[in-house]
């Protein structure tokens, strides 16, 4: 693996084939004799292991700098001369290479080269004037990234954080928060908040009239005894369906007005309902499946399902 500041995927590849040429010669002839196509990681080690029982050596070649190399490699191409690996280094990296078999050279290829090497897997040849490209950097263009790679499966805690700190140093940032509570609707009706809570003053003064009206009744009140005099401070039904549910999103925003923290950040937001349709598409016939097309299907299946939570009330129908 890489370590040194100035030496790239291509050069430890290629010190890496260098190492044991006559071998990863035989190895990458085995690969590109299953002709075109796409080898998984398990494959590419399967074969290394073949190579190495035939020629007998096996603890020196498995001990060699090659098969970090398959290690860390996700998938390769073959179309041959040529077979190109995708390879991860450390998480949230890759690089790719092209290796050529007769030569045992080795290129460096760029994300566009790569995709476009795969695609040939399929068109016989690279077509440039029917590339679909679709650019998202315009969404990342205000986004926070991480710069660790121990943040890689954790991205919600990432953002909260982030969120977190900006509410903490700057009052006004709150104002977001607040503009979601009101704008947020189902079927065009409001869910957390109504026109009587305009800014962030009414909504705190709001949250404690809440506060200790809700600690004057039974935790296990329905919200449908309550709901009139939280409409009248400006709540809506999206808080809980009970008085317990209800006191315990008051008091998360609270501590979130006072002093923002991103677990609790968290705890809040997850609890606003905000999934209200989810489609399930069965697949059925010939899915999946190689040299299938024109041939009749045994048909398929979408269901969709209506779901709702509100104020902690969950159901479903489907059609």
């Amino acid at each position: 693996m890489p370590t040194g500041r100035f030496e790239t995927m291509r050069e430890w590849v290629h010190d890496a084939i260098s190492a044991q040429r006559n071998e990863l010669l035989s190895l990458f002839s085995r690969y590109v004799a299953q002709g075109k196509g796409i080898l998984q990681s398990h494959q590419l080690i399967d074969e290394f292991l073949k190579t190495v029982k035939v020629d007998g050596t096996t603890e020196d070649l498995k001990n060699r700098p090659f098969m970090k190399v398959l290690q860390s490699a996700e998938e390769a191409i073959v179309l041959p001369p040529f077979v190109a690996l995708a390879i991860r280094p450390r998480p949230g990296v890759r690089e790719y290479v092209r290796v050529n078999v007769y030569e045992l050279s080795v290129d460096h290829l760029t994300v566009s080269e790569y995709l476009r090497f795969k695609e040939e897997l399929v068109n016989g040849h690279a077509n440039g004037n029917y590339l679909l490209e679709l650019d998202f950097e315009p969404f990342n263009a205000t986004f926070p990234r991480p710069t660790r790679s121990s943040s890689i499966g954790n991205g919600v805690q990432f953002l909260n954080r982030h969120l977190s700190s900006i509410m903490f140093r700057n009052k006004d940032s709150l104002e977001p928060l607040l503009e979601f509570l009101r704008t947020h609707k189902h079927d065009g009706r409001a869910m957390m908040l109504n026109d009587r809570i305009q800014n962030i003053r009414t909504l705190q003064e709001a949250l404690a009239r809440a506060e200790e009206f809700l600690s004057k009744l039974p935790l296990a009140t329905p919200y449908s005894e309550f709901e009139f005099e939280l409409q009248g401070m400006g709540f809506e039904r999206g808080w809980g369906d009970t008085a317990q549910k209800v006191s315990e999103m008051v008091h998360l925003l609270l501590d979130i007005l006072q002093a923002p923290d991103p677990s609790v950040l968290e705890t809040f937001l997850g609890r606003i309902p905000m999934v209200f349709n989810v489609v399930i598409l069965s697949p059925h016939g010939y899915f999946g499946q190689a040299n299938v097309l024109g041939l009749p299907d045994t048909g398929g299946q979408v269901d969709l399902i209506q779901s709702f939570h509100i104020c902690g009330i969950q159901g479903r129908s489907s059609g």
